[in-house]
């Protein structure tokens, strides 16, 4: 079980590389990235990344509508290690998809870590305090 929570302003390097911050990484030197829910990206410790597949693995070749999301989610899916001095390069096709230019924040997500583009995410949550209550009342805890 994870318990990833904050968020942390950063920018993207000329050569597509970030560094997530100590407090999310931990030990990792290798993390997964995939394309994420509204134009995020997800990060994946690997101990999330198998139980996302055992979880996964028990959706029938008949379901197709599953099928189809679990192929979006896997041809997405990149291992990306660290480099020598800890950064991590995101894949042009993930930076892309979630319009990133420069500016990103880095947040938390329990047992993610969400890249997003500083502009979609500002946007995204825009109306966060002013509802608060209602968003949070989603949750159901």
């Amino acid at each position: 079980m994870f318990f990833l929570t904050g968020e942390y302003d950063h920018q993207i390097d000329a050569k597509n590389r970030i560094r997530i911050p100590a407090k999310l990484k931990g030990s990792e030197d290798k993390l997964y990235f995939s394309k994420g829910t509204n134009n995020c990206i997800f990060v994946f410790y690997e101990a999330a990344v198998k139980e996302k597949l055992e979880k996964i693995e028990e959706i029938k070749i008949s379901e197709v509508e599953k099928q189809k999301g679990l192929r979006a989610f896997m041809y997405s899916l990149k291992l990306v290690e660290l480099d020598p001095q800890g950064r991590l390069v995101i894949p042009p096709e993930l930076k892309a998809f979630a319009k990133i230019k420069k500016d990103i924040k880095i947040c938390g997500s329990g047992s993610r870590i969400e890249i997003w583009a500083k502009e979609v995410y500002d946007e995204y949550f825009s109306d966060t305090d002013e509802n608060f209550d209602v968003n949070f009342s989603y949750l159901d805890i």
